[in-house]
């Protein structure tokens, strides 16, 4: 997905028709890029990422999405081509709760809290939920940043996945900080959140 588009999606959210340089400064939205592990342990860090939870998505993952039959799954397929995305899944690896940018509203921030629904664990819903995209399809193009091997849980209750970016700026770091925020609210369930950096994905779009 080309950097216009990315701000096109963003100027129907907000209804701003403002120059997408201006626009891009407001929301602290940086130039796509391809990025090295350095700087995806950089931003982990700066984003208080645990270690063993940082992922890259594989560039390969928008192939996935474009073999997805567009005529069937249009809204949906365009959902999971977000950059900033929180989802869901329960112990039966079903996705329950959905969060994208483009329906998080809120200026100059991005408001994941909107209407109160991160108050309570699992969040209400934002975005609908699907299936076009088991969670198996989603762990298989996750890639460990810090380790050779994959710290996935044998069992948990319920698996968080946040994409997120360098370019996101820190529209990625609120992101990451209401999820975790979220999740602290549940004491006795097991939760267990994934991080996956998307930036190369992007990059490869342009």
């Amino acid at each position: 997905m080309a950097l216009f588009r990315l701000i096109f999606s963003f100027v129907l959210l907000c209804g701003l028709t403002s120059c997408s340089f201006i626009f891009t400064k407001i929301f602290g939205i940086k130039n796509i890029k391809a990025v090295n592990k350095k700087t995806i342990i950089h931003y982990s860090k700066k984003y208080h990422i645990p270690i063993n939870d940082s992922y890259e998505l594989d560039t390969s993952y928008f192939s996935f999405l474009q073999s997805i039959d567009t005529a069937k799954f249009k809204s949906e397929i365009k959902n999971h081509y977000q950059p900033l995305q929180a989802l869901y899944y329960n112990k039966t690896e079903t996705l329950i709760s959905f969060h994208i940018n483009c329906n998080a509203g809120g200026f100059p921030n991005l408001k994941w809290n909107r209407n109160g629904i991160m108050t309570s664990f699992p969040p209400k819903q934002q975005t609908k939920v699907d299936t076009i995209i088991p969670l198996k399809t989603q762990l298989k193009h996750l890639t460990p940043v810090f380790t050779s091997k994959k710290n996935l849980p044998d069992s948990v209750d319920y698996l968080v996945i946040v994409y997120w970016s360098r370019f996101m700026g820190r529209q990625s770091k609120k992101l990451i900080q209401q999820v975790q925020k979220n999740c602290q609210i549940e004491p006795i369930k097991k939760i267990k959140i994934l991080y996956a950096n998307n930036d190369n994905v992007f990059a490869k779009q342009k």
